[in-house]
């Protein structure tokens, strides 16, 4: 397995990622704005953009996106963003890191996977404590926030979705 950033050689399988999630219904979480931008091409430069704290839209923090992709048959089985620092939103509801993995590919490990390999990366950018949060309904989320060292802080409500949003930190050590 192996969490790398989004080039556009990835571009049919980010569409079709994409598609997964659309026809199920389901969020993608830690996709950037993957739900609403259909060019792959364009949210990969969106992607680049952010990355960039000079160019990234007012409103906005600076993230880097990744995608994690299965070496075997180099097939895109989830999704990754790092936010490197907080707006309000993010403080309170989002945190550091949003996550995803394919509806096809889930309960293989992936998601525990995938924030393991993405907590040296926040060290790298400077964070020593990741806030990690999920809704208080997504067991599998809360598994793999606890395999991966989150202590629980607290559970907030988020009312534009409406929904309580459990809030985890993960020290990350020196």
């Amino acid at each position: 397995m192996k969490l790398i950033e989004p080039t556009t050689e990835y571009c049919l399988q980010i569409q079709a990622y994409r598609k997964e999630f659309l026809d199920c219904g389901d969020s993608m979480d830690g996709t950037s704005h993957l739900r609403r931008i259909e060019d792959p091409e364009k949210w990969v430069d969106l992607c680049r953009l952010y990355k960039d704290p000079d160019k990234v839209p007012e409103g906005s923090v600076p993230a880097t996106q990744f995608i994690f992709v299965r070496e075997e048959d180099d097939k895109i089985v989830g999704m990754l963003q790092i936010r490197h620092c907080f707006n309000y939103y993010l403080e309170k509801f989002g945190g550091h890191i949003g996550y995803s993995v394919a509806p096809s590919e889930r309960r293989k490990g992936y998601a525990s996977q995938m924030l393991k390999t993405a907590l040296p990366k926040c060290k790298e950018l400077g964070i020593e404590k990741v806030l990690i949060t999920c809704i208080d309904n997504n067991e599998g989320s809360r598994k793999t926030i606890l395999a991966n060292g989150g202590l629980y802080e607290s559970t907030v409500y988020e009312p534009d979705e409406k929904v309580s949003v459990e809030r985890y930190w993960i020290a990350l050590s020196k």
